[in-house]
């Protein structure tokens, strides 16, 4: 009985969970030799080396936990888009199965393409791509570099009011004698799967139900599906553009109680006017920076602290000095910050993918004619 007690108290001991009883215990066990023969000391633990013995135990699970997290942080978690994006598809696929076991038509999306933009059809070909993969039929719309702007807009609006196309995208970027935000506000905000119809944008705002931007939606998709936590937390959103940036930026600072819930964090953006020491400044104590900034290496090691997420929006093609060939890169020292960060996004395969499967939930909501609006406000919003 006394062996199986004092069995009991060493592995509380080695545990570090000793009660004063254990330690009494302990201090009668005796130590015996590893191996045949005579014992190397058949004398009870002192309480002092009970106490001894404990601290080292103490210390050596010290030691291992220091080792995990020192791992963790040099070896950020680097979170794949990709897998995510297949949950998503996942997802998607299943409503769009649900949608039409209900008796309705299958969602369909009408993409148009302006001109021979190689990045811009690559990325119309995964769009396209993924619609077929959960169910959703697609079409792409070619048009020539110098279609005029009256042309453009007079074939959205023939696919704004066909009731055959759910959802409605206009490749960017256009040619420079095309008005983007123009073309923008012409798509039906009830068929702006990118949410960049102006009042779209103003719903977001106020945080109502709305077509979210797609990318800005995924980035958000990455935080809140990889637990990472935002209420109260301090975020840097490096870039301010109207369709990422200031998106982003909406979406994280937000009241989580609203309709369309935020992620409650206190938000600093940052542009091309703000200086990098300042910069620095802030995402020292960032719990999370998202760069959307279009700059190679923007955000460096040296700018991070320690155990960060790390969200990497830029999409840059530069020239390899190895191979001579062009390859992506993002806004972040992906292998520098990964030493430093507590989660990374590579590029390619992090916010790109999850950009593609949100758009995917956006074609499904309006086939399902999830945001009604009265035609005349539409017709208002647009032309002022």
């Amino acid at each position: 009985m006394r062996g199986g007690l004092q069995r009991t108290g060493l592995k509380r001991l080695a545990a570090g969970r000793l009660s004063r009883t254990d330690l009494a215990l302990s201090a009668q066990v005796v130590v015996p030799h590893s191996r045949p023969g005579p014992l190397v000391s058949q004398q009870p633990l002192t309480m002092a080396a009970v106490r001894t013995l404990r601290k080292l135990c103490q210390h050596s699970q010290h030691q291992v936990c220091k080792l995990h997290t020192t791992a963790s942080r040099q070896e950020a978690v680097v979170i794949s888009g990709r897998k995510l994006a297949r949950q998503i598809r996942d997802e998607a696929r299943l409503d769009v199965d649900k949608w039409m076991m209900a008796g309705n038509r299958r969602p369909h999306l009408s993409v148009v393409l302006v001109g021979n933009n190689p990045a811009s059809h690559s990325y119309v070909l995964n769009k396209t791509r993924s619609a077929a993969d959960v169910g959703i039929s697609s079409e792409t719309i070619l048009k020539r570099s110098d279609i005029s702007e009256e042309e453009l807009l007079d074939l959205i609006y023939k696919l704004n009011t066909d009731h055959r196309v759910d959802g409605l995208l206009v490749q960017l970027p256009l040619p420079d004698h095309i008005d983007e935000r123009t073309i923008c506000n012409a798509v039906a905000p009830t068929k702006d799967v990118d949410g960049f119809h102006v009042v779209n944008v103003g719903r977001m705002c106020l945080d109502q139900s709305t077509m979210l931007p797609a990318t800005p939606w995924g980035v958000w998709e990455i935080i809140k599906r990889t637990g990472i936590p935002t209420l109260g937390k301090n975020v840097v959103v490096a870039g301010r553009s109207k369709n990422v940036g200031m998106p982003i930026a909406m979406l994280l600072h937000t009241d989580g109680r609203h309709e369309r819930p935020g992620g409650d964090a206190t938000v600093t953006i940052s542009h091309r006017y703000t200086p990098k020491e300042k910069l620095r400044q802030h995402t020292k104590i960032a719990d999370i920076v998202v760069a959307a900034a279009g700059i190679p290496n923007l955000i460096t090691a040296d700018m991070i602290k320690e155990g960060a997420a790390v969200i990497d929006v830029g999409i840059n093609r530069v020239r390899d000095p190895i191979t001579g060939k062009d390859r992506l890169v993002g806004d972040v020292d992906f292998e520098g910050v990964r030493q430093k960060a507590g989660f990374i996004t590579p590029v390619p395969g992090g916010v790109g993918p999850m950009t593609v499967a949100m758009l995917m939930k956006n074609t499904i909501k309006a086939a399902k004619n999830v945001l009604l609006f009265p035609p005349e406000r539409i017709r208002m919003a647009a032309a002022s």
